[in-house]
C-alpha cells in the first residue's frame, strides 16, 4: 500500500513539474507567415565596454570623473573565453592600451556585426517577404539581410553582406565579406577580413528576443565561440529611432590637425 502511495505522489508531483514548464513561444506571424520580429530593440548590457567579464575602472577621462567611469558587467561571451591565437592576444593587450586612439567607435565608424547589436543604442528591425532591414541608431549604420539569396557580395565593407533564412522559430543570418577595421568592443578585441558571423534572433516572449553570435575567424581566433544575449523591445508610446550622425562629433578628432594654420 506505501508503494502505491509513494508511486502515486512521484507521479503527481512529475505531473505538476512539467504543467508548470512553459511552452516553446510562438511568435506572432507577418501577413506572410513568418515569425514576426519588427520592431525597435535594445540591448541591456555593457559588452560594448567588453564582451567579457569585467570590473568597473576609471575612465580615460579623469576630468569627467564617474559619469565616463568604466561600468563593471558580465560578459556574454560562452565559457568567457576568447581563443585568440597568441600573436593576436598580444595585439588585443596593445589595442586595450590605446584604446581612445584607436577604437573605431571613437571616429564614429560603422560598428560592424556583431556589435552594433550591443552598443548602448536602439535599432530597429523592418520585415519585408523578400528582404529584412536592420536599422541602428549609431551612425544611422543599416543593413539587409536578403533572404535566401545566392547573390555574392561585390566587396567587403564595414557591416559586411548579410544572407537570412528561416529555421523555424529562429531567423538565421551568415555576415561575410566584413572588412578588419572594426571591434568588439571597447576592450580592443579585435578580427581579421577573414570573420564570418553566424547570427540567431529568436523571440522567446512578446518583448524578447534572443540573440545568439557564433565567431569564426582562422587568421585570428584558434577555433569559433559564441556569444549570446537578450534583446528588449522599446515601449515607449510612439517609439521610434533618433538621428545620431556622430561624424561632425568627431572632425576635430580626425582632420582638426588639417586645418590651414594663419600667417605668423
Amino acid at each position: 500500500m506505501r508503494n502505491w502511495l509513494a508511486r502515486i505522489v512521484i507521479v503527481s508531483t512529475a505531473a505538476v513539474a512539467l504543467a508548470q514548464v512553459p511552452a516553446a513561444y510562438r511568435a506572432p506571424r507577418t501577413a506572410y507567415g513568418k515569425p514576426d520580429l519588427n520592431g525597435v530593440w535594445q540591448a541591456l548590457n555593457t559588452a560594448n565596454w567588453n564582451i567579457q567579464d569585467h570590473a568597473a575602472e576609471a575612465g580615460p577621462v579623469a576630468a569627467l570623473g564617474a559619469a565616463f567611469s568604466i561600468p563593471g558587467g558580465q560578459g556574454v561571451v560562452e565559457g568567457n573565453e576568447i581563443p585568440y591565437q597568441p600573436w593576436a592576444a598580444k595585439k588585443k593587450q596593445e589595442n586595450a592600451e590605446n584604446w581612445v586612439k584607436l577604437d573605431p567607435e571613437i571616429k564614429c565608424y560603422m560598428p560592424g556585426v556583431p556589435r552594433a547589436t550591443y552598443m548602448p543604442y536602439p535599432f530597429q528591425i523592418v520585415e519585408t517577404p523578400g528582404n529584412i532591414l536592420i536599422a541602428y541608431e549609431f551612425a544611422s549604420a543599416s543593413r539587409i539581410i536578403r533572404m535566401n539569396s545566392q547573390a555574392k557580395s561585390p566587396t567587403d565593407s564595414w557591416m559586411g553582406w548579410s544572407v537570412g533564412r528561416w529555421d523555424g522559430e529562429t531567423l538565421v543570418v551568415d555576415v561575410t565579406d566584413l572588412n578588419d577595421q572594426t571591434w568588439f568592443d571597447r576592450a580592443g578585441n579585435f578580427h581579421s577580413d577573414a570573420l564570418h558571423v553566424t547570427e540567431r534572433y529568436t523571440r522567446i516572449s512578446p518583448d524578447v528576443l534572443m540573440y545568439q553570435a557564433a565567431i569564426e575567424d582562422p587568421k585570428v581566433f584558434a577555433r569559433p565561440w559564441k556569444i549570446s544575449m537578450p534583446l528588449y523591445r522599446r515601449l515607449e508610446k510612439n517609439v521610434r529611432l533618433v538621428e545620431y550622425k556622430c561624424v561632425e562629433f568627431a572632425e576635430e578628432l580626425l582632420y582638426g590637425h588639417l586645418r590651414k594654420q594663419p600667417r605668423k
